[in-house]
């Protein structure tokens, strides 16, 4: 739903390699150019090397787009083949059929093949992606295959695609025939922090946004340092800071939509591991603190202890909500119920929410309604004015719980737009009651304003009345379910995820919540 909010025509930081998205700065541009004239005008196979989540596949999919016409690619995405399967896979992108014949046939097959090729001045390539998965034997036998050859011209070309792994597989005594014909060597530097604002605003122009720079210099320091500046995991912290924005409306990506993100993605700062002084030098400097905190914990007086109990309140309620819902998988029963168990003697950091904790939640149902945890009042004046959608919705959740439950409303007022009947559920005679809703998102903490901002986006697409807010516990802490629709199974529930509003199915990741 981000993308209306922001601008946008198409999410701009998609995982999946997408050519319009191809960065040409921090050497990829360069590394392009010289892979195109090193496969139309060089013999030898070229590597190419970067960590995960560097853009070699993106890179991969440039070349198939860029090469000259007279270049005829054969793309080996799954490295996982032995050396027959591979053979198979490259006679099937020549064109022929060959299936049940013995290995030597089909290099004989494949063999014509190219020298047809050649004599029509057509070269064949084959790019290799993720070659570090390769088995040896198979490398062996692209090795054999690059041997081919017809007068002084090699029929084949190979362009090794692979991890750093790749570097230490060709070390090996046995690959040295192989590497000794690696004739070039490209390795993809991770971003750099200079270049990073660069890359964030030109995947956001690319995908139609044509405002000014939404990320803060200290935004753009935090995702390189979580990052490592590999563009994979960029990828994943920008697109969900602007979902953490989308949730706060508000337009500019700060430090903490960034460490949302980094919760949601269990991802932290990279940490060089120290030598073993600097390790002896911690642990001394450690037993020193834990000293003086121990004399300081035993003469401090008990009431400034009481005193910080507000401060730190309300530093919570300054954070962003976690985006655990808009975006995390699905977890197991086990996985849930382990994040919502009350914390231990020794207090904790909040756990972090899972995408569905309501499983194995049926021994609540009963008394649902008369335990809600408590809701923040909206503000006095002309914001309460503000939040009259949010009121509706809320007692719409307490009115679908009791209809969950079998139990009679024992509240007075009801939303103007409830009818008596759950929304997108029609209780007729004899018909069970609704046991599961869809989970859209939702949120540690509870800002009626801002809900009060998606509810009525939810308004103007005519789907307000299947919107339904429940209040709820996350490690603690007061939050907020925003649940769509409810239904007589979990797999009628299941099923209408599909049919969702688009815009939904793009801004949420739903899962199925059962009562």
């Amino acid at each position: 739903m981000y993308l209306e909010h922001f601008g946008l025509t198409e999410p701009p930081f998609r995982i999946t390699p997408v050519t319009v998205f191809f960065f040409s700065g921090a050497n990829r541009g360069e590394i392009l150019d010289a892979l195109i004239y090193s496969i139309s005008e060089v013999e030898g196979i070229i590597k190419v090397s970067g960590e995960v989540g560097s853009g070699k596949t993106m890179l991969c999919r440039m070349l198939l787009e860029k090469l000259p016409v007279h270049i005829e690619t054969i793309y080996l995405a799954n490295p996982s083949l032995s050396r027959e399967e591979m053979l198979y896979a490259i006679a099937d992108g020549l064109g022929l059929n060959i299936d049940g014949e013995r290995v030597g046939i089909i290099m004989r097959n494949i063999q014509n093949k190219l020298e047809e090729k050649a004599r029509e001045g057509k070269r064949i390539v084959v790019l290799v992606d993720e070659a570090h998965a390769m088995p040896l034997d198979t490398l062996e036998e692209l090795r054999l295959l690059y041997n081919l050859q017809v007068g002084n011209a090699k029929l084949l070309q190979i362009v090794l695609f692979g991890q750093p792994e790749l570097n230490a597989k060709l070390d090996q005594p046995n690959m040295r025939q192989l590497k000794d014909r690696i004739v070039h060597h490209f390795h993809m530097q991770p971003l750099s922090r200079n270049i990073l604002e660069s890359y964030l605003m030109f995947r956001m122009r690319a995908a139609g946004y044509h405002g000014p720079n939404i990320f803060s210099p200290n935004a753009i320091k935090l995702i390189a340092s979580a990052s490592d500046g590999l563009m994979r995991r960029v990828n994943i912290l920008a697109d969900k800071s602007l979902l953490a924005a989308f949730v706060e409306d508000t337009h500019n990506i700060e430090t903490h939509h960034v460490e949302a993100a980094m919760r949601d993605s269990e991802l932290s700062f990279a940490r060089k591991s120290p030598d073993k002084k600097l390790m002896w030098g911690s642990a001394i400097t450690a037993v020193l603190l834990i000293g003086l905190t121990a004399w300081w914990a035993l003469d401090k007086p008990q009431t400034s202890l009481q005193q910080s109990a507000p401060e730190q309140s309300r530093g919570a309620q300054g954070k962003s909500p976690t985006l655990a819902t808009a975006t995390a998988a699905p977890v197991s029963a086990m996985a849930a119920i382990q994040a919502t168990a009350p914390p231990a003697v020794i207090p904790k950091p909040p756990a972090k929410p899972v995408l569905s904790p309501a499983l194995n939640q049926n021994s609540k149902a009963a008394n649902a309604a008369s335990t809600f945890p408590p809701v923040p009042a909206a503000h006095s004046g002309s914001t309460a004015k503000n939040t009259i959608l949010f009121e509706q919705r809320l007692e719409a959740g307490k009115q679908l719980i009791e209809q969950t439950t079998g139990g009679t409303t024992s509240h007075s007022t009801k939303p103007s737009n409830y009818n008596g009947q759950v929304a997108g559920y029609s209780a007729n005679p004899g018909q069970e009651k609704p046991v599961a809703s869809i989970q859209l998102y939702y949120n540690e903490t509870v800002n009626p304003e801002r809900i009060e901002g998606f509810l009525r986006r939810a308004d103007k697409l005519g789907i307000l009345s299947k919107i339904y807010l429940l209040p709820a516990k996350f490690g603690g802490k007061n939050g907020m379910r925003v649940l769509y629709g409810a239904y007589p199974s979990v797999e009628a529930a299941h099923n209408a995820i599909k049919d969702l509003p688009a815009r939904y199915q793009k801004a949420f990741a739903s899962s199925t919540y059962i009562f």
